[in-house]
C-alpha cells in the first residue's frame, strides 16, 4: 500500500514484497518469522527493503519471487545494477526471524532458516551489514526512512506471552 504525504510517500510491505525508493520515501512492515533486509546508499539517499517469508525457492528457473530470500535479494540487486551502482556502496540492515511457534526438540524453525539465509545472502552479495535485530520471540514493526537511512524498530511480545491471560482475566 502506498500513501502520499506532504513530504513524500509511505510504503507498507506485505510478506513477499519489496520496494526501492529515494529520499522522499519511508517503508513500513511488520515481521514475525519473516526477514526484512534494508539497503541504503548514504551518498545517494536511495534504498530499499524486502520482506521475505522463506529462505529459498525449490523451483529453479521460475520467475523471481520476493517471497523467497534469494529471489528478493536478487530483485534488489537488479535494481542496484539498473541504477548503475555497485552493491558495495550500500549498507545493509537485517531484521526479523522471531520464533513465533514452538518447533520441538532438535527442530529447525523457519525463523532460524531465514536468519541463516539472510547472513549467507549478505556474504554472497558482498554487502556490509551495519545493524541486526534478529531472533527472539516477538513480532517487529519497522519504519525505514530512506532520507536518513534510519530504521526504527518496535518489538512486541511473543505470541505466547500475549496469550498468557487466563479466562478469568488474570495473568497466568
Amino acid at each position: 500500500m502506498t500513501t502520499a504525504l506532504g513530504s513524500g510517500i509511505d510504503i507498507f510491505l506485505h510478506p513477499g514484497e519489496w520496494y526501492f525508493g529515494d529520499r522522499d520515501t519511508r517503508i513500513h512492515t511488520t515481521l514475525g518469522s519473516c526477514i526484512a533486509v534494508t539497503l541504503w546508499h548514504p551518498d545517494l539517499k536511495q534504498g530499499g527493503m524486502c520482506h521475505y517469508m522463506l529462505p529459498g525457492s525449490d523451483q529453479p528457473g521460475e520467475a523471481l519471487n520476493a517471497r523467497y530470500g534469494n529471489d528478493a535479494l536478487e530483485l534488489m540487486m537488479k535494481e542496484v545494477r539498473r541504477l548503475r551502482r555497485c552493491a558495495g556502496g550500500y549498507e545493509a540492515k537485517l531484521f526479523g526471524g522471531a520464533s513465533m511457534f514452538d518447533v520441538g526438540p532438535g527442530g529447525s524453525s523457519v525463523a532460524q532458516r531465514n536468519i541463516r539465509a539472510a547472513e549467507r545472502l549478505m556474504q554472497h552479495h558482498n554487502l556490509t551489514v551495519v545493524a541486526r535485530s534478529l531472533g527472539g520471540t516477538g513480532y517487529r514493526q519497522l519504519v525505514f526512512d530512506i532520507a536518513s537511512g534510519d530504521v526504527w524498530v518496535r518489538q512486541g511480545e511473543s505470541r505466547d506471552a500475549a496469550m498468557s491471560v487466563s479466562e478469568s482475566g488474570s495473568v497466568a
